[in-house]
């Protein structure tokens, strides 16, 4: 999407291309930010190029089969779904077998690869069979060689640092700079019930750590700089906005499904997601469902879906799906915490108008498995209130007494004119090139931004130790960590009220 290129980087800080855009947030002033277009990987990038498993091993790096299939039958599309959200059920079976089998591991060398990673490439095989046969029967054509990406690799907690980030911890002009987190720095350390280290941290034992959180005032102003200087909304173009109200998901309506990508799968998301807007998001709900939903938008013309993964304390204390899937099972614990604030804002394109989005249009931005795939998808962005200039990816902010924690998103704003989903859901929609425009016919729609506040205690860090710490959920083997965060829509405004978003867009005008 977007400009695509390839380009050999480091582990976990693949080069992004920088697709220019500026948050215009209430509270904060102006924020500039990169929010990075999609440049597919190669099978040997990120945590791919790991060679030795005799370290102990941190997690599991699978090929992601889901982002590599962008030729998928219509007709298939909803089997191949069940066994993509398969192939990440037997992912996090292997990982929780690696947690769990620490001791053996320590007496073998070769116990991961025997016990834990050939049983798991076995299944995948099977389960990539079965994906080919669903596509060539859905009258498509299956990549050749699914297996190719059956192998899964164990990622040693021991890496070289590899450079690490620039500029006290922030992205320098949009880029990660040749470094980013390698192993996120865990050495194998982390918290055990808010405190003590073992395993991979965290209050489940597999994350945040320690190096995964930086003082908001250690990173450099305008660090994700716009690399032309200008904003979203500059002096021509479609200039205006639209923010709709719908609440902070105070009835917590929440669940880990993801009707996007697993349709028909419960808990295919393995983490839970906040919903406002449209009440009626699960994974068996179709777009008739949808569209007759009620919603928690005060402009009831408004349906649409708005999730992203929840944020939790893990101080200790567990909350209501401790033992359930997407919680507890999955490796999510301790305490949700919704946000005391969640704006959503439409905003244009600096250099034409904007059109109408089609209605069940389906857009992911950010990505769920950026620890093991690379940065090429990740986009949330991290500070701080009264620090908005300064933001991170790939870090959890602490911030000072007084400030809160703000996460953003804005979403790609570019749309193919014909398909309201694509098989690997980011092809049919793209971010604008540095200069504004749409790429290869793409029509430019109305951008939403996300901003999201939230009044949680900072982390207390000492001796490499973090206490309190705070992460979105994950699936288990992505380790908490930052560069996961994610941000989901479904657009569901009825024709009247998107044809006014459109209007005031293009007019210049402010609205909500």
């Amino acid at each position: 999407m977007g400009r695509n290129t390839r380009k050999r980087r480091t582990p976990l800080a693949t080069k992004a291309i920088a697709a220019s855009a500026a948050l215009a947030l209430g509270g904060g002033g102006l924020v500039w930010a990169n929010f990075y277009a999609s440049a597919h990987e190669d099978d040997n990038s990120g945590w791919n190029r790991t060679k030795s498993t005799s370290a102990r091993v941190a997690t599991i790096n699978c090929p992601d089969v889901g982002q590599r299939l962008t030729k998928v039958p219509r007709s298939s599309r909803r089997t191949v779904a069940k066994e993509l959200a398969l192939l990440d059920r037997q992912i996090t079976a292997a990982y929780t077998r690696l947690a769990q089998t620490r001791q053996a591991q320590a007496g073998d060398p070769n116990y991961v690869g025997n016990a834990i990673l050939s049983p798991l490439k076995s299944k995948r095989v099977a389960t990539l069979d079965r994906i080919r046969i669903s596509i060539n029967r859905g009258g498509g054509k299956a990549p050749r060689d699914l297996s190719r990406w059956a192998q899964c690799q164990g990622v040693p907690a021991e890496q070289p640092t590899g450079g690490g980030q620039q500029d006290g911890g922030g992205q320098n002009d949009g880029g990660q700079q040749d470094g980013g987190q390698q192993d996120g720095g865990q050495n194998g350390g982390g918290q055990d019930n808010g405190g003590g280290q073992q395993n991979n941290g965290g209050q489940a034992g597999n994350g945040p750590v320690a190096d995964d959180f930086i003082k908001i005032e250690d990173v450099q102003p305008n660090s994700r700089n716009l690399p032309n200087g200008l904003p979203a909304n500059g002096d021509s173009g479609s200039t205006g906005s639209f923010t709709t109200r719908c609440g902070t998901n105070e009835n917590a309506n929440r669940n880990s499904d993801n009707v996007i990508v697993a349709p028909g799968v419960s808990n295919g998301a393995q983490h839970q997601h906040d919903y406002v807007g449209n009440q009626s998001n699960n994974a068996f709900a179709s777009d008739q469902d949808l569209a007759d939903a009620d919603t928690t938008c005060q402009n009831q013309g408004d349906k649409s879906s708005y999730f992203w993964p929840v944020i939790r304390i893990q101080d200790g204390s567990q909350d209501i799906d401790a033992g359930q899937p997407g919680g507890g099972q999955d490796g999510n614990v301790g305490k949700i915490v919704a946000p005391n604030e969640a704006q959503l804002k439409f905003v244009g394109n600096r250099t034409s108008d904007v059109v109408a989005m089609p209605k069940a249009l389906r857009i992911i931005t950010g990505d769920a498995k950026s620890f093991v795939n690379g940065l090429n998808n990740a986009n949330t962005a991290w500070s701080c209130t009264g620090f908005e200039d300064r933001q991170v990816t790939d870090k959890y902010p602490i911030c000072p007494d007084g400030s809160s924690v703000v996460r953003t998103s804005a979403f790609q704003s570019c749309w193919d004119g014909q398909n309201i989903d694509s098989a690997n859901h980011r092809t049919h929609v793209a971010f604008v090139q540095a200069d504004g425009t749409c790429a290869n016919g793409f029509k430019a729609i109305p951008q939403l931004q996300v901003r999201l506040v939230y009044d949680i205690q900072a982390p207390q860090i000492q001796n490499g130790q973090v206490q309190n710490a705070f992460a979105v959920d994950s699936f288990p083997d992505q380790l908490h960590k930052p560069i996961t965060d994610h941000n989901d829509f479904i657009n569901f405004f009825d024709e009247n009220l998107m044809n006014q978003v459109v209007q005031c867009i293009n007019s210049g005008q402010d609205c909500d």
